[in-house]
């Protein structure tokens, strides 16, 4: 009894022991579409986030804490979104989240996660609303729609020289801020809307090509995702239209290709993501993405990668000025802000504006054409885009 009574106190004094020196859990959330059409851009936001998590988990644990990735799938609806936004803020060991891929789910999901003060850091989301909302919560390393439709615009413009222009929406905050944006520029340097209209339709597109036939414009502006613009395009080249097809990055995904098929040639895009080959930094990373994911790493990896490293960054930094200690949301909310890293990302230096914008970010013009026997993604030009500080 005496022999059993010491062992009792014995593993019970391991367990004080070892509970005082546990390390204490932080938890990075990543949310995106991990299912349905657009989860082909969600998975390597998702999977750069995880990865980036790992690669730091070392240096956290040396200070005492245990880093935790947890993923959310948003299906690109807003209504789960904000189910996943009320979950993350219940759970106070998530102090920051690294997403979403798309403007409509953001926008509420970020006003839910407001009060709770929980980080945010987009990779993707490109409406002016997600931060001209001046949320304290909410920050973003891509530039903005009312920076990306004009740089559409100006390439319609400048390099197809078009006269005439049909454009298209799929009716969400993300591809009508788009049109509206590139519509703006087209007008403003002379170019004439044949059309501008708003559509849902995922599948059956012959009204609609019918009257771009009608019409005949020199290029069609369409705001959208490319799990509806693929079949769109596949269905206007069969109609024999062969205009170029402008848009955001919504666009950029392999899934394109295969959903226009022969129909693909001749889409051009906007996309604040970069492609792997303009982006030197991004080789090994993009070779370790694919050593565990086996997959390539694309734009919105590079991009979900470096959000998240904005985030770690913001969190470290608030653990050291809480003297070592797990911080508060607020602190990490405040540190995050404050992001003025100049090395050790794949896009360059990154530093927000009072609203949560990135001052300086890159954009790239992508041109579907024949690449051997057949079509693939190229670079077709680079554009600079400096956000004015607020």
């Amino acid at each position: 009894m005496k022999k059993l009574g010491l062992s009792i106190l014995t593993l019970a004094g391991a367990m004080a022991l070892g509970s005082a020196n546990a390390a204490q859990v932080i938890k990075i959330a990543s949310m995106s579409p991990l299912t349905g059409s657009s989860s082909d851009l969600g998975l390597q936001i998702r999977n750069a986030t995880e990865m980036a998590i790992k690669e730091q988990k070392a240096a956290f644990l040396k200070m005492g804490f245990d880093l935790q990735f947890v993923a959310y799938d948003d299906q690109a609806d807003p209504t789960t979104g904000t189910a996943n936004a009320r979950r993350i803020a219940a759970d106070n060991s998530i102090l920051a989240m690294v997403g979403t891929l798309n403007s409509g789910v953001v926008i509420p999901s970020s006003e839910v996660l407001a009060p709770a003060h929980v980080a945010i850091v987009s990779p993707a989301n490109t409406n002016p609303k997600v931060t001209d909302r001046a949320l304290s919560n909410m920050n973003r390393i891509c530039a903005r729609d009312d920076s990306q439709g004009p740089a559409g615009a100006d390439f319609l413009i400048d390099t197809v020289k078009v006269k005439k222009v049909y454009v298209l929406n799929d009716k969400t905050p993300y591809g009508q801020g788009l049109a509206d944006a590139a519509e703006a520029r087209l007008k403003s340097k002379g170019v004439t809307i044949s059309f501008s209209e708003g559509t849902d339709e995922k599948s059956d597109f012959s009204s609609i090509i019918t009257k771009i036939k009608q019409a005949k414009p020199d290029a069609i502006y369409f705001g959208g995702l490319y799990g509806q613009v693929g079949p769109f395009a596949k269905q206007l080249r069969e109609a024999g239209v062969a205009i170029p097809v402008m848009g955001g990055d919504g666009y950029d995904s392999p899934d394109l290709l295969s959903l226009a098929g022969a129909g693909a040639k001749d889409i051009y895009f906007t996309t604040v993501a970069p492609p792997l080959e303009a982006v030197p930094a991004a080789k090994a990373v993009a070779a370790r993405y694919k050593a565990a994911y086996k997959k390539d790493m694309a734009g919105f990896g590079i991009m979900g990668y470096d959000s998240a490293n904005v985030v770690l960054a913001g969190v470290m930094s608030a653990i050291k000025a809480n003297g070592g200690k797990l911080p508060t949301r607020v602190q990490v909310e405040t540190a995050v802000r404050k992001t003025n890293l100049t090395s050790g990302t794949l896009t360059g230096a990154i530093d927000f504006n009072s609203v949560g914008d990135r001052t300086t970010a890159k954009m790239f013009i992508i041109q579907v054409k024949n690449a051997g026997s057949k079509l693939d993604f190229s670079t077709a030009g680079t554009v600079n885009v400096k956000v004015a500080k607020q």
